[in-house]
């Protein structure tokens, strides 16, 4: 499960925006129409993705669907919100995380998904083949400009 760690912003200088709003889900219907059917195959997609392959795809649809049973769904699901905000340096928006997945967790599913999609990823082919796209901001070692010898 996400646990918060530091995880370095990927793609380059994050834009401090969504790209799509959470009510946006119409932008992309296909994708929309199937998490109305199948929230935990998407979720499954996005953790992949923003858990950058510790997490797989069949770990997270699984515990999601065991959590959900439970009516507890959002409790498991809200902390890879979280952890794609971080990546992206997004902003905690309409409410803080664990509320959005809780009223309103298909439109929650779906934006996370677009802004993966808008940001040069493909959630739906998994980890391994999207790696490559993940680009990591390293921060170059800082050298003093007045040394002497």
């Amino acid at each position: 499960m996400y646990n918060g760690a530091q995880i370095p912003n990927i793609n380059g200088t994050s834009t401090g925006k969504w790209t799509t709003g959470l009510f946006d889900c119409c932008e992309d219907s296909e994708n929309c129409c199937f998490t109305c059917w199948c929230r935990h195959l998407t979720f499954g997609w996005n953790v992949e993705i923003i858990d950058q392959g510790r997490t797989s795809a069949t770990k997270a649809r699984s515990k999601f669907c065991v959590y959900g049973s439970f009516g507890l769904g959002s409790i498991y699901s809200y902390k890879f919100r979280s952890g794609l905000r971080a990546l992206y340096n997004l902003p905690e928006e309409p409410c803080n995380d664990c509320c959005v997945h809780c009223w309103c967790s298909v439109c929650a599913i779906c934006q996370e998904y677009r802004e993966l999609k808008n940001r040069g990823l493909d959630p739906s082919k998994g980890w391994k083949a999207n790696e490559g796209k993940m680009k990591t901001n390293q921060v170059p070692p800082q050298v003093e400009m007045d040394m002497s010898r």
